[in-house]
């Protein structure tokens, strides 16, 4: 029987900032992106969705508590069956819906659906001390830069982006729809949650948002084109990546002038190299605040 996070789990990783206290909702909101791929929000985040004749594709199912409302959702855009459920990376709000997801009916397809990520996320689980049920582990992996499939028409290719917000990370790139689902590398309604514990770095970061960058096509005047849905937050564009990329970049910067010049851990946080982009990526935020994420990036530069 599948339980839901542990005590043990939730406590670590709230103390990390990696997810922050929220109570069950059953809203899920629809959003149609473009070509056959829909945006799913709810309180773990965006759920991407591809559907067609083969069944539907679904990138990270949230929380498992919220599994019967996602279902549901699926339910009113299509009858058939789950081939693939992807996890972006290990964090629980990305991950504990899969088991539900996959056993929620086989449709009118045949079909051995599974769950999919880069190795590293595995390894990751494998190496918990309170680790979540084996159900929501990806048994189908992969290692090495690259891992695609086809479903319904179209290449759906998996990227992984080492040493990011994880070393785990795995962008989605829905190639007919023009559609790219980023997990939390990007997430334009809050700062970078960089999760050094777990493998992430400031600089694998900025790798990450530029190798986004490179897969995105503006249709003109750097609006439309490839459709960007981030882990958490607005359906955005090539723009709003350019403008995330720039921010961290810039703060990479000052944080690392700053340790150049003898600064300690206190004395950069006190600085506030970030000041000037709290309002815009919500720095007040208790389960990530600005000063939170000032001390990732001057952890990740100085290797404390």
């Amino acid at each position: 029987m599948r339980r839901m996070l542990t005590a043990a789990m939730a406590g670590s990783l709230l103390a990390a900032g990696v997810v922050g206290a929220q109570e069950p909702s059953d809203a899920i909101q629809i959003l149609p992106v473009q070509g056959n791929v829909y945006m799913l929000i709810g309180d773990g985040g965006n759920t991407l969705v591809q559907i067609g004749d083969d069944g539907f594709v679904a990138v990270d199912p949230q929380f498992e508590y919220n599994a019967p409302a996602l279902i549901g959702a699926i339910r009113t855009l299509t009858d058939r069956p789950v081939r693939n459920v992807v996890v972006t990376h290990l964090h629980p709000d990305h991950l504990l819906g899969s088991a539900a997801l996959i056993e929620s009916g086989s449709g009118r397809v045949p079909a051995i659906p599974s769950i999919m990520a880069h190795e590293n996320v595995l390894l990751r689980l494998a190496a918990m001390d309170s680790p979540p049920p084996v159900e929501v582990w990806p048994e189908n992996t992969y290692f090495g830069r690259q891992r695609d499939f086809y479903m319904n028409g179209e290449a759906v290719i998996l990227y992984h982006v080492p040493a990011a917000h994880t070393d785990g990370d795995s962008i989605v790139f829905f190639r007919k729809s023009d559609v790219i689902g980023t997990g939390d590398v990007f997430t334009p309604d809050r700062f970078p949650m960089i999760d050094i514990e777990n493998g992430g770095s400031v600089e694998g970061y900025i790798d990450a948002l530029n190798f986004i960058l490179r897969l995105t096509v503006p249709a003109r005047m750097q609006e439309g084109g490839t459709r960007v849905v981030p882990g958490h937050g607005r359906l955005s564009e090539e723009i709003e990546v350019v403008e995330y990329r720039n921010m961290l970049t810039i703060v990479r910067d000052r944080v690392q002038a700053l340790i150049d010049d003898g600064l300690s851990l206190g004395e950069v946080v006190a600085a506030r190299p970030a000041r000037d982009y709290h309002a815009e990526y919500h720095g007040d935020r208790e389960d990530w605040t600005t000063d939170m994420f000032v001390e990732a990036v001057y952890r990740s530069l100085s290797g404390e």
